[in-house]
């Protein structure tokens, strides 16, 4: 058995634009313009790498935003990409058989297999797959937040000697921290390890899960909030404006609230804060069916709350929203 430590790049639509008007057959957060991967065998030492490029056939011109991040030009996809069913097919070959995935974080998995079903490919092959952070955590400080890769980097003393958000330079950085795991341990105790976090970390894509939205430059949490209790807060199946209740803190800076759609009901809206390094807010939102088990706990939360425990948000206006790249 190897292991696939596996990271990749995706664009999405500029709000507005007309690719973001585009009705696609396969519902997407983003189109993979790269795949980096680095192999570790069965003892836990790095084998080889693998890097490609894909030329987008849907969102064929890069969003700024992604462009700036990983440095990839469209002149560059022109020139050395290929079509991602050729990818994924060079892709496999170079994996082999007998494999598990690691990533770090929840979205890479679940944009390749948005990925394939767009374009009618097998992903039954994606099957064996964790996430690295759980097992990083579970083994080292047993935190419940998310860590950047560089933050764990640093915790484990490795220097950085690739490029980061290249996707073969953050899978090559996420190896040599997978190698210095318990990996078979990691994967034994990692459903122990999702459990111990609050419904896993926010961005898992758990059941009852209806929407997913990430939303830029607000100038503070308060102003975030209102913006997710206002104008962002839209019902998930007809797109009218819902009210909010109240929002409870979570740990991670994250937040909670359960809101009414006039039509469909009740949905759990949880959105968690994360600050740029221009200094505004970035929001990642997640909307979940009032039968959900994480609107259960909200539930559980407000019969227990204390009337000063609610985040009161102050209403300011947000610049713009975008479709979701993980970090």
């Amino acid at each position: 058995m190897n292991y696939i430590v596996l990271d990749m790049e995706w664009n999405q639509p500029w709000p507005g634009s007309p690719s973001s008007k585009k009705v696609l057959p396969v519902n997407i957060r983003g189109e993979i313009i790269q795949i980096g991967a680095v192999r570790i065998n069965e003892e836990q030492f790095v084998e080889d790498e693998f890097q490609i490029m894909i030329k987008p056939k849907y969102y064929r011109h890069l969003n700024r935003r992604v462009s700036k991040l990983t440095g990839i030009k469209e002149a560059k996809l022109r020139e050395e990409g290929v079509s991602f069913p050729e990818a994924i097919e060079l892709f496999r070959r170079w994996c082999g058989e007998d494999i598990v995935f690691l990533t770090w974080g929840f979205d890479d998995i679940g944009i390749l297999r948005e990925n394939l079903r767009l374009f009618g490919l097998e992903e039954d092959w994606t099957e064996r797959w964790f996430n690295a952070q759980m097992i990083f955590n579970a083994q080292t400080d047993g935190s419940t937040s998310q860590k950047a890769l560089k933050t764990a980097m640093e915790m484990f003393s490795i220097e950085a000697t690739r490029p980061a958000h290249d996707a073969l330079g953050d899978a090559y950085h996420t190896a040599l921290i997978c190698a210095m795991l318990n990996l078979k341990q990691g994967m034994a105790e990692y459903g122990a390890a999702l459990k111990s976090h609050d419904n896993g970390f926010h961005g898992a894509e758990l059941p009852g899960c209806l929407d997913r939205k990430v939303f830029y430059d607000y100038a503070d949490k308060r102003a975030a909030l209102a913006a997710m209790s206002g104008e962002e807060n839209l019902c998930p199946l007809c797109g009218s404006r819902m009210l909010g209740s109240r929002w409870f803190a979570q740990p991670g800076h994250r937040y909670m609230d359960l809101a009414t759609c006039p039509e469909h009901g009740k949905f759990l809206i949880r959105v968690r804060l994360s600050t740029q390094p221009d200094e505004t807010v970035r929001v990642s939102r997640l909307t979940y069916e009032a039968t959900s088990e994480a609107a259960q706990a909200y539930a559980r939360r407000a019969e227990k709350a204390d009337p000063e425990d609610a985040v009161r948000p102050r209403r300011r206006r947000r610049r713009r929203s975008e479709t979701p790249k993980a970090e």
